[in-house]
């Protein structure tokens, strides 16, 4: 039987409200009845979807316990506003855990490829917990608090922002001891009044590693009275890369806090050289050995849309490499992508098929023509798009290079997979929302037409 994370006392006592039916013991908590497990408390959260429909479900898939706001028939605790008990709930997981060292990670690109990648490292270090997929919200972060046990060593954190003074609160509950910011970018730009600064500035609301902002969020990092901690390719950072030789897989050199370091990754990204070096110094600060930081590092993989790739069987005989991007995408992110496909040996045609960029703002057209130009450095012989915006970067490009257009994924698809042939690399990038998961589905079911044809 799992270890008990909570028992129903301790919720009333931490989020409040009243308690009816019998005591229970938690072993979990969940807000989404499809990945509910036997003895998670379901927290009846009201959305788009009001949870409080989904409570009957979760108790019959075995809830020990439900928070709701209403009468409920059963093992349950009512409160006036269950977010509100949720937060309540995680700020005293985090109060009761007093000897874990606690990490967050935010940033325009690759924040939860960096959360997962500090995580594989903490688990080797001894008892730890970290955010799961993306959940980086405030819905998310109260949630993965809840969640933590209390014989936590080490913790890491995923933080996100959409809007102004979103990161604030969220840092609140978390109360890191040690933060992390991968980059800032051109993400969601659309809801800032002053563009990429007013990004930067609520970025700063945790701290700042290496970036073309740095000196921004240097001073407010400063003015909190943080210890600064740089990665990068620049002479005065503590971990400093000095190469990143990329194949089947990757061996990064680094120069930290003066001592000469070599390690594999399993990650062939160009934008993974300081991503492991933000690793390493995230690690440092949770107190994780050096040895474990690098064994973790060494293993981990590239996650499902942001990086993975696989050989898929063709039809007619043969295969192509497939890079799946498709998690999301901004003008930073496809450029780094685009870098690194640019950088790979390949037999036959380098092919990207992107999807549109969302929330850009009112420069959007010209952020998605301006891909055109680390396409053309990249040496991709074909590029297929999809969506009212991409037709801005489609009809900046040559015809030679000019593969394919739609007005969305599903009808970009059938151009696509024609157009493949044994040798190409085909990656896809796109934002979820303009359904760039599409094309990596209608990708990867050649292989079953493969099986059939055999």
């Amino acid at each position: 039987m799992a270890e008990p994370l909570w028992t129903s006392e301790e919720i009333i006592q931490s989020a409040g409200g009243r308690g009816s039916g019998a005591s229970f013991v938690a072993t979990g908590v969940s807000i989404d009845t499809r990945t509910l497990e036997p003895g998670d408390l379901f927290v009846a959260l009201a959305g788009e979807r009001d949870g409080h429909d989904f409570v009957a479900q979760a108790q019959a898939k075995g809830a020990s316990g439900v928070l709701v706001t209403r009468p409920t028939a059963g093992e349950a605790i009512q409160v006036d506003d269950t977010l509100a008990a949720l937060e309540r709930l995680g700020v005293a997981a985090r109060e009761r855990a007093p000897q874990a060292r606690r990490g967050a990670v935010t940033g325009s690109v690759g924040k939860t490829s960096l959360t997962q990648a500090i995580a594989g490292g903490l688990a080797l270090a001894g008892p730890s917990h970290n955010s799961v997929k993306s959940y980086n919200n405030h819905i998310g972060v109260p949630l993965t608090l809840a969640r933590m046990p209390r014989g936590t060593e080490r913790a890491i954190f995923e933080v996100g922002m959409n809007h102004p003074g979103e990161i604030t609160p969220l840092t609140r509950m978390i109360a890191p001891h040690a933060v992390a910011i991968t980059n800032v970018g051109i993400a969601h730009i659309e809801n800032f009044a002053e563009g990429e600064r007013g990004i930067a500035r609520a970025k700063a609301e945790i701290f700042n590693a290496d970036d073309r902002w740095f000196e921004t969020l240097k001073a407010d990092a400063t003015r909190a009275g943080a210890r600064i901690r740089t990665f990068g390719a620049a002479e005065s950072a503590d971990a400093r890369l000095l190469g990143f030789d990329a194949g089947q897989g990757a061996t990064v050199r680094a120069r930290l806090d003066g001592r000469e370091l070599s390690f594999p990754l399993r990650q062939t990204g160009a934008h993974w050289g300081v991503m492991s070096l933000a690793a390493l110094l995230m690690l440092e600060a949770l107190d994780a050995p050096l040895d474990k930081s690098l064994e973790a590092l060494e293993a981990f993989e590239p996650l499902e849309g942001r990086g993975a790739t696989r050989m898929v069987r063709l039809p007619g005989g043969g295969d192509f490499t497939l890079v799946d991007e498709s998690y999301n995408a901004n003008p930073v992110s496809v450029a780094s992508a685009l870098k690194t496909l640019g950088s790979r040996t390949v037999k036959g045609r380098r092919i990207v098929a992107l999807t549109d960029m969302l929330e850009l703002g009112p420069e959007t057209r010209n952020l998605h023509a301006g891909l055109a130009e680390p396409i053309e450095a990249a040496g991709v012989d074909l590029v297929f798009s999809a969506g009212p915006l991409m037709k801005s970067l489609f009809d900046a490009l040559p015809p030679t290079r000019r593969g394919g257009y739609a007005e969305d994924a599903a009808g970009l698809a059938p151009r696509l997979v024609q157009a493949i042939e044994p040798g190409d690399v085909v990656m896809v990038k796109g934002s979820r929302d303009s359904r760039a998961k599409a094309l990596v589905e209608a990708l990867i079911a050649l292989e079953s037409k493969a099986g059939e044809a055999r």
